[in-house]
């Protein structure tokens, strides 16, 4: 579907002008570059004289909301680390009877070194979902803007008769 006006554009956006392109909205307008003009695209994007300014802020945007699930994983980790030193609290506990046989003493030994492995584990599987999560908001948040801003550019060249010569 060719979208050849600013009108068709705003409509398809679902705005009525361009003072009300949200954050999320961007996103959409850039995968919608491929179906627009060049000439459409670049006196869109002309109308956001700070659109460096904006495309920052779309990237505090989904900095803040990376903060937002840090947090929430960080208490979801705290409650993890309590629950496995309340198990261990309890198998110390046990561990102190008196009437305890040599294997139940080794079967609780042995539990409370399962705990620790499983609580490593943990830590480790959530240290690499972190490192994953931040690079693909990253990465994801950086391809928009970028293949936005070199699709309309190189459409641009292509119409106006090739590359320039420096």
């Amino acid at each position: 579907m060719a979208l050849d006006s600013e009108d068709e554009i705003k409509k398809a956006l679902n705005i009525d002008s361009w003072r009300n392109l949200s954050k999320d909205k961007v996103v959409k307008f850039a995968a919608m570059m491929p179906d627009m003009g060049a000439d459409v695209a670049m006196k869109i994007i002309e109308q956001f004289p700070k659109f460096k300014e904006f495309a920052v802020d779309t990237l505090n945007v989904l900095e803040r909301e990376h903060g937002s699930t840090l947090d929430s994983n960080a208490r979801s980790q705290e409650r993890v680390h309590a629950a496995y030193q309340e198990i261990r609290e309890v198998l110390k506990g046990q561990l102190e009877r008196e009437d305890l046989s040599a294997d139940d003493r080794r079967f609780l030994i042995e539990q409370l070194m399962e705990t620790g492995e499983k609580e490593s584990e943990r830590d480790t599987e959530n240290k690499q979902f972190l490192d994953g999560l931040f690079q693909k908001v990253l990465v994801g948040a950086g391809a928009v803007v970028a293949a936005g801003l070199v699709f309309v550019g190189g459409k641009i060249m292509v119409e106006r008769g090739g590359i320039p010569r420096a």
